[in-house]
C-alpha cells in the first residue's frame, strides 16, 4: 500500500483515463465520478486514485455496451 495519495486536477483524469473534459464533467453531473476535494482559491477540482479506478471501471462498461443508467445501478451494487 502506497504511503501517499495522489491528487489529480481534472487535467490529470483526461490525460490518464482517454476521456475528454467534457466526459468527466458529465459523469460528475451524473454521479459517476466524485471530486474528493476543491481549491477555495482556484475552484480546481481535486482527484484521487479511486476516480482513476472508477473511470476504469465505466470504460470498460461502456465498452461492453452497457448503458449509464445500468452503469449508475452497477456502481450502487458496489458501494
Amino acid at each position: 500500500m502506497p504511503d501517499t495519495l495522489s491528487v489529480y486536477l481534472m487535467k490529470d483524469l483526461v490525460r490518464l483515463s482517454g476521456q475528454s473534459v467534457h466526459t468527466l464533467k458529465f459523469y460528475l453531473k451524473r454521479g459517476l465520478i466524485q471530486e474528493t476535494g476543491r481549491s477555495p482559491e482556484t475552484r480546481f477540482r481535486y482527484f484521487d486514485d479511486s476516480t482513476l479506478e472508477q473511470l476504469a471501471r465505466i470504460r470498460a462498461w461502456r465498452k461492453e455496451g452497457k448503458g449509464l443508467t445500468e452503469i449508475e445501478r452497477l456502481l450502487g451494487d458496489a458501494a
